[in-house]
Parts: structure tokens; sequence; C-alpha cells
């Protein structure tokens, strides 16, 4: 499962990747009809961005119904018609309508994959792991993308980028091809009612009998918490989230933490992840000399994924709420120092001082940012509505994803450093965001996660109280007593 999904997601990195290192090639400018307009090449770029935000919006209605397995099933089904499109375009709108297939697909997957993951998971300490190992892969597909365009772009014949765009398919046969033989989530299956498919999908993944002990507490647990949400849906109501969460009746959040699943990821993307990812090769153009560029680029894409890879090993035990706030700490004042040295007079020593500064900024989001708001934002999404959690966090990731990549070069090209400014105003938001709005979900089940917001209040202004063997948070003594009869 943990593989399956991984690659879905470096379908996801190499797909976002792979055509910025094409875009300048005289035999895909001369495919496409050598395009003059300033605005071709950004909305080429941006239309798969721009496809994925409105999938994720529009397809949530029907994913609950799909199921976490079938949306990724169509996402990869999908994928490959997008990248047939595109591999034999020879005009822009071919191209495009080829974009949009793979930003659909892409749309799918990404609210689909971390839920997925989340809901497979056994032990409490398999989420954290299972979604940073999917981050690193889902990074590491765009290097990947970066020097399979670097290879090819040395021939200058139509396979030079029409090889590299259809490679793409490898991975969704692979995952889509696998997903099909693989169950659902056992959560899924019990919110649909199908509660004998249900156990036997979580005795499975226990590797025990239905009868055991194990299965049978965490059915419990599952089944109360779906009680639970039902019976808090009753103050849900849709004008409320007009209010991103700010105004909520409903007893367990139901609404903020919706809310929250939307705006991580958006913060996440203003804080620059895709702005250097797409347009490294540009930024990098303006602090080093032209020769080292294509090379630093490549290097520094793999620098990122890299970054995700010590989440791994260290997520359970530092936990999630330390990892996103620090993390963002440590972002805003390196890609401050890296405004400051863009901004001051050119020389060789602080040319060479910006791109350490920017390879350790990105080394620090790929480990912080990358995978753990993937993670944190398919914990706190309620069971009956993970579905539109999963659908609000990819909304949120694509929406100010197409943002950037559309706005990037223009922005340059208009206030060159000044832009800068507002990459760090992005990270200051993320650190009051976090510090002020996200507890600790380590080392809780998916269902405890719940009680977490049974009650109005900070992250940071909470305390604790023993239930059974588990530690569960609330910030009042009304919350103490509501608490324990749900968890009984």
């Amino acid at each position: 499962m943990k593989i399956v999904c991984g690659t879905s997601f470096m379908m996801y990195g190499y797909d976002a990747g792979v055509l910025g290192g094409v875009l300048l090639h005289p035999p895909f400018l001369s495919a496409i009809g050598n395009p003059t307009n300033a605005w071709t090449i950004p909305m080429i770029t941006a239309s798969y961005d721009l496809a994925a935000f409105v999938t994720a919006i529009f397809i949530a209605p029907f994913t609950f119904n799909l199921g976490r397995r079938g949306t990724i099933i169509l996402g990869n089904i999908v994928a490959v018609i997008g990248s047939v499109l595109q591999a034999s375009s020879y005009s822009v709108a071919q191209l495009i309508v080829g974009r949009l297939c793979t930003g659909f697909a892409i749309g799918c997957i990404s609210s689909a994959v971390p839920t997925y993951l989340n809901e497979t998971g056994v032990e409490i300490g398999d989420r954290g792991p299972a979604n940073a190992f999917n981050a690193a892969l889902l990074i590491s597909g765009v290097p990947l993308a970066y020097w399979i365009d670097y290879g090819f772009t040395k021939m200058y014949t139509q396979a030079s980028w029409r090889v590299p765009i259809i490679f793409q398919c490898i991975f969704a046969f692979f995952s889509g091809g696998i997903m099909w033989f693989l169950p659902d989530t056992p959560r899924w299956y019990y919110a649909q009612n199908r509660w004998e498919e249900g156990d036997a999908i979580l005795a499975r993944l226990n590797d025990t009998d239905i009868d055991s002990e194990k299965v049978q507490q965490t059915r419990r647990e599952i089944l109360a918490a779906i009680e639970a949400e039902l019976e808090a849906n009753s103050s849900l109501h849709w004008k409320q989230f007009l209010t991103m969460g700010i105004v909520d009746n409903t007893r367990m959040k139901i609404i903020r933490r919706l809310s929250m699943c939307f705006w991580l990821p958006m913060i996440r993307e203003w804080m620059g992840s895709s702005l250097i990812a797409y347009y490294s090769s540009v930024i990098l153009a303006t602090v080093t000399e032209p020769r080292y560029v294509s090379l630093i680029s490549g290097v520094l894409n793999t620098f990122f994924a890299l970054g995700c890879v010590p989440l791994i090993f260290t997520i359970e035990r530092v936990g999630r709420r330390s990892v996103l706030l620090y993390g963002a700490i440590a972002m805003t004042v390196l890609i401050s120092i890296f405004t400051v040295l863009v901004a001051i007079s050119p020389t060789s020593a602080i040319r060479w001082a910006a791109v350490g500064i920017i390879f350790t900024f990105l080394f620090v989001f790929g480990y912080a940012w990358q995978g753990c708001v993937w993670l944190y934002c398919a914990e706190i999404a309620p069971l009956e509505y993970r579905h539109i959690g999963g659908a609000a966090t990819a909304a949120g990731e694509w929406l100010m994803t197409f943002i950037t990549v559309f706005a990037g070069p223009i922005g340059f090209d208009s206030i060159g450093w000044y832009f800068w400014l507002w990459v760090i105003s992005g990270n200051i938001v993320a650190v009051i965001f976090v510090f002020l709005l996200c507890p600790e979900t380590g080392g809780k089940t998916l269902e405890q996660v719940d009680y977490l917001f049974v009650n109005k209040g900070f992250a940071g202004l909470r305390r604790n109280f023993d239930v059974g063997d588990d530690v569960m948070e609330v910030w009042d003594e009304k919350a103490d007593v509501e608490t324990k009869e749900a968890a009984t």
C-alpha cells in the first residue's frame, strides 16, 4: 500500500516538473508553433495547477461514494490519457487539454492518497513514517523529471521532449494496476455501513482474527467516532464555511478542522516551495553564473527531496506541531537572509552564499513542511468528512500553486527581489498559524484526534487528563465530562 501510494505521488512530482525542463527547448517550441505571446508559456504550465484545484473542489461530493481506492484508480487512468495527449501535441490547445487532464488526475490522487495511507495504518506510529516516505517519493519525482529532461534535451529531435512526458505513464500503470487488487480502507467501509467488509480488512491489516481484542477495540473506536460526528452534524451549516472556521458552532469543530485542511497547504505554497522548484533555473540565474545554472538547479531539486528522508525516522519522536512550528521559524530566518543577499550589490562571495542559503532552505522545507502537512491534514479531518478534508487539502495546495506559478515569473520580471517579501510574509503567517491553531496529533489514534477539538481554544493553551492509557487534551471542565463520555 505504501509503495503504490508513493508511486502515485512520485508521478505527481514528476508531472509537476517534467514540462518545466522542456518549455524553452527548440523542438518543443517548434511543435506548438513558436508562440510569441508572453502569457502562453505561463498558462501552459499553470493550467495543470488550475485543473487540479478545480478537480479537488468539484470531485469532493463524489469521492465518498467512489472511496479512497476508487479515487486513486480514477486519477491514474486519467493521468495516462493526459500524458498521451501532451506527448502527441502539435498545438498549444492540445497541450493545454492534456495538462488539464493530468491536472484532474493529480487533483484526485492528491486528495485521496494521504487519507488512504492514514486509514490503513495499523499502529499509531505507522502514519508519520508512511506519509514522510510518500513525501520523499513525491519530491523525488521533481529531480527525476529534471534529470531525464536534462539528458533528452541534449538531442534536438521531437522525441527529446515527447519521451520524457510519456514516461509518466509507467507510474500510472504500476500504481493504478496494483491498486485495482487492493482493498479500500476499513474506516471507509464502516462509514458506508459495510461492516463485514470493514471487519475483514481490519483483520487483514492487523494479521489476526476478526474476533481478536485489537480488531474489536479499533472497530469500537471507529464506530464511536462516526456516531459522535453524526451527532455533531446537527449544528453544521454551510454558511459557517464562509467564515473559514472562525465561527464554528459544531461540538467537534468540524468546520474549523476542514478550513485548516485548506489553509495549511495553501500557506505551504505561499512559503515558496513550488516557486523555487518550478523556477529554480530562473532564480539561480539571478545569483550565480549562467554556466552553472542547469547543473545547480538539478542538484537543488535533488537536495529538496533528500530533506524529506530524515522525517521518516523522526516524525513520531519529534511530533507534528514541533516539526511545523520550528521548521517555519527556521525557514523565515533563512528566506529573510536570502532576500537580503539578493537585494544588495552582488559579488561572487555573496552570490554563492545566497546559493548555500537556498539549498539549506529547501532541505529544511522538505523536512518540516512537505510531508508533515499532508499527514496533519489527513489526521485532523473528521472521518465522515475525510473525503472533504482531502479535497480541501488538495484545493488549497493547487490554488496557491497556480497563483505562484502564474505570478512568479511576472513578479520577478516586474519588481525583482521585492517579490521575495511576499514569500517571507508566507513564512511568518505559517509560524503564527501553527502556534495558535495546531494541536499535537502524534501518539493518538485517528479517533482520539477528534477530541482535541471538542472545545474552543488556542493550540498552546491546553491541559491533559488521562483516559485509560491514552492522553486526551481539552480546554475546560465541561469538555472533560463530554470527552470522557464520548471516549467511553
